[in-house]
């Protein structure tokens, strides 16, 4: 690769587009130039930004548990007599109309409680997501972040920004296989005699940005594993990869 060709290549690296060589490359003159670095965290920042986006559901019945609701409130039927019939009935269409009415106001009641309860799940599940974004940015933007490319077992490969001023360090990976039901990957602070939980990753296989729990401390590197849904309180399987920490 030319000189050009390497000035260009940051959105590739990010994205681990390139081919061995030319990561090996690319990685030999990230050391001796500070603009690809900067565009490099600046890159790996957004990617994290547009990982972190989240959307709420309602739950699949509600419109059907609402129709439910309204059609099966028991109607008192009208007493009537073959005279009085008219009469009769419009005294009772009023009652109906009530009655109606109230069922569906319980029903839309209901409904309201609970659109006020998600929407309130909804803006506390936005405020934690911006401020793991934000944390995340922090990180990748720090002027000491550094970064470390390293493979993972079955050919999928990780990447670890650390910044020692933010004493935060992030993860990003790719090409992770898709893992069982009941099993999620791990992920580990190194802390030379013991191992230490640092967050979670779905098990779907996809590429993931994540910020590792917890402050780096005195751990020199991290470790990702496969372990039961919810994690474990130590690593029970081998590591798929163990990756350094910049000194």
């Amino acid at each position: 690769m030319s000189t050009a060709d390497l000035h260009t290549a940051t959105g590739a690296y990010v994205l681990h587009a390139l081919s061995e060589a030319e990561r090996t490359e690319f990685e030999r003159h990230l050391v001796v130039c500070e603009a690809c670095n900067q565009e490099v965290r600046e890159l790996a920042a957004t990617a994290a930004r547009l990982g972190l986006a989240v959307s709420a559901e309602p739950p699949e019945r509600m419109r059907e548990q609402v129709l439910q609701r309204i059609v099966t409130v028991r109607q008192e039927p009208p007493q009537v007599t073959a005279r009085g019939t008219a009469r009769a009935w419009k005294r009772t269409l009023p009652r109906l109309a009530l009655a109606a009415g109230l069922a569906a106001a319980a029903a839309f009641g209901g409904i309201a409680v609970w659109q006020h309860q998600s929407a309130e799940e909804a803006r506390s599940q936005a405020r934690e997501d911006r401020q793991r974004a934000a944390d995340m940015a922090d990180v990748l933007a720090a002027p000491d972040a550094e970064v470390t490319v390293g493979n993972l077992r079955d050919g999928a490969r990780g990447t670890v920004i650390v910044s020692r001023s933010r004493d935060r360090a992030a993860f990003i990976a790719a090409g992770l296989p898709r893992l069982t039901d009941g099993k999620v990957y791990q992920l580990w602070f190194d802390d030379g005699d013991a191992m230490r939980p640092a967050g979670l990753l779905s098990g779907q296989g996809i590429q993931r940005t994540v910020l590792l729990d917890g402050r780096i401390g005195d751990a020199t590197g991290m470790g990702i594993t496969v372990e039961p849904a919810g994690g474990s309180p130590q690593p029970t399987t081998e590591p798929l990869g163990l990756m350094s920490f910049p000194v």
